[in-house]
């Protein structure tokens, strides 16, 4: 949507800065726009006519929606200029949980459009994650169509190759493959993207939200509407940037020629747990006691209470739109729960360095395939609570290695948490260096054994950090496995008690989320294969720091603290 705000109509404004009075009293939340009023009520009456095919009886869409739904289609339909033929509002996104009927509705809102197209061979596109997902639309509007005889006249459908065509038109319902290579070139007039959460995961997510977009920069009459839930995990990649925007422009933040409706509880509330009461569910569960019910939502809550805190997060992510904020995966470490009440704003390194007497690093690294994490924790002078900043560098074979995680790994290095490079030993472990060496300038580092790290595969490290400077007993080496068992176990103690805080920065909260743990005798051990392809080495860099803090280094000396802050101060 490059340029778009600079067209933007201001009475075509669909800010709801008041969304969260209008979620809590029930109230509607689409705003009051200059809607054409003839065009949404004749789409109205086609949707309200339209059958729904898997219900039993087979009853009229006007049967068995519920008003936000109606709403929904007059925005949508009722933005289409006929006189200039152009659409004042070309993009909708829809955030409502599991069984609220959304690809049902999805599925009409396509069939309408057809029916009201002008286009000669228009394309309407159904894109999904994967082809299963997006023939469910399809098989939808194929269900439709056979319900009524009109239809069945206007229409034909070609289920071997998942198409309806329009007779007079050409226009033609098809089903798209995600894949980048599939939607290049596309000319959607009007597009369904099912389930986002999922799709902008992708690699090729962005690749594929460009395409789509760019599609609809000919064909001004046309509209991407995006219908999904919440994410399992923490969103990231394309679908973290699609959220934030559809937040953004709700929220009155960013002008866009968009329709953001979003069923979910106010921050304030979703952190206090309070998606845990039953009388919040209806707030966020529009059809509520119509494609949903409250038994249901009380059976399935009571099983995800019975399986674990993992099994409870997925149910309030799916059945109540709650953003999770960390990966609690089965078996995760017990830090996770308490990371994020831990983040102490403003913190960055240099505050880290001004604010303690003492500072150690502990490093990670592994293969191309790995991240290279550093940590640097300081105690403070005064309260001595430990202070945490990290940060990782990659090989950039990394994205192709572990293209799963290639997004994340992207917004990583947007943050300046992750450095991507072409050669680790040239680039990121001369930048290792520096940082000790920047510690050690200021007097944080103690006597000796204030760098920390796995003995395997750091030699390049060890042998830069000897020509720095550093003596061989600076560096401490730092057992693995079960002897790591005092930082797993001891960090979430001080995380919890807030003697123990961090920057809140992105890639920490990310890899503590990857953390798995296992019990080995009486130890508790974070290891790489438990955690699978997701990456966790600035966090055990992290335990690596904790390890050489938890013996009460004495840092050789801050007499010349003074001058390095003067000395940082005129340089900059």
């Amino acid at each position: 949507m490059d340029g778009a705000a600079d067209f933007f109509d201001p009475a075509w404004s669909t800010a709801v800065p008041d969304w969260e009075e209008r979620i809590l009293r029930g109230r509607s939340l689409i705003p009051d726009l200059p809607l054409f009023d003839a065009v949404a009520d004749k789409a109205l009456r086609i949707f309200k006519r339209l059958r729904v095919p898997d219900l039993i009886g087979t009853p009229t869409y006007g049967e068995v929606c519920e008003q936000w739904v109606f709403d929904l289609v007059r925005a949508i339909f009722g933005s289409y200029d006929p006189e200039t033929r152009r659409r004042m509002l070309q993009e909708f996104f829809l955030l409502v949980p599991k069984k609220n009927g959304k690809s049902a509705i999805a599925a009409a809102i396509i069939v309408t459009a057809a029916i009201m197209n002008e286009r000669p061979q228009a394309e309407l596109l159904l894109i999904a994650p994967t082809q299963k997902i997006a023939s469910i639309a399809f098989k939808q509007a194929r269900g439709i169509i056979a319900l009524d005889e009109d239809l069945k006249t206007l229409f034909h459908s070609n289920n071997s190759i998942k198409e309806i065509t329009h007779k007079t038109t050409g226009a033609v319902i098809m089903v798209l493959s995600a894949d980048g290579d599939v939607v290049t070139g596309s000319k959607g007039a009007f597009i369904l993207v099912d389930e986002t959460h999922v799709l902008g995961t992708k690699v090729k997510a962005p690749d594929i939200f460009i395409e789509l977009r760019g599609g609809l920069a000919s064909r001004p009459e046309g509209f991407l509407l995006q219908i999904t839930t919440q994410s399992k995990d923490r969103p990231t990649g394309q679908w973290e940037k699609e959220l934030e925007t559809a937040r953004a422009v709700r929220d009155g933040r960013l002008e866009l020629p968009m329709l953001a409706v979003l069923y979910e509880l106010p921050p304030k509330m979703a952190e206090a747990g309070r998606w845990r009461d039953p009388k919040t569910w209806g707030l966020v569960n529009p059809n509520l006691e119509r494609s949903v019910s409250t038994a249901y939502l009380h059976r399935e809550m009571r099983k995800a209470e019975e399986d674990g805190p993992e099994a409870l997060a997925l149910f309030a992510s799916q059945h109540l739109n709650v953003q999770i904020g960390l990966g609690l995966k089965s078996g995760r470490w017990v830090g996770a729960d308490y990371w994020q009440q831990s983040a102490m704003p403003g913190l960055t390194l240099e505050k880290i360095m001004e604010l303690s007497e003492v500072c150690v690093v502990g490093v990670d690294g592994g293969g191309l395939d790995d991240l290279l994490g550093v940590s640097v924790l300081g105690r403070h002078a005064e309260t001595k609570d430990w202070l945490h900043w990290g940060k990782a560098w990659a090989d950039r074979d990394v994205l192709k290695l572990r293209a799963k995680i290639a997004p994340e790994l992207l917004e990583l290095e947007a943050a300046d948490e992750l450095s991507l490079v072409e050669n680790l030993e040239e680039e990121a472990v001369p930048e290792i260096v520096e940082i000790c060496l920047r510690l050690q300038e200021a007097g944080l580092l103690p006597e000796d054994g204030g760098i920390g790290m796995d003995p395997e595969g750091v030699a390049a490290i060890v042998d830069a950090l000897i020509e720095a400077g550093f003596s061989i007993e600076d560096i401490r080496a730092i057992s693995q496995g079960y002897k790591l068992n005092a930082a797993i176990k001891g960090t979430p103690g001080k995380l919890k008690n807030g003697t123990f805080r961090h920057c809140g920065q992105r890639i920490m909260t990310w890899c503590v989320g990857n953390a798995k743990t296992e019990a080995r005798g009486n130890a508790v051990i974070v290891t790489k294969a438990q955690s699978g392809s997701a990456k966790i080495d600035p966090l055990m860099a992290l335990f690596d720091s904790v390890m050489l803090m938890s013996w009460n280094p004495v840092a050789s000396g801050r007499a010349g603290m003074n001058d390095y802050f003067a000395a940082l101060e005129a340089a900059s």
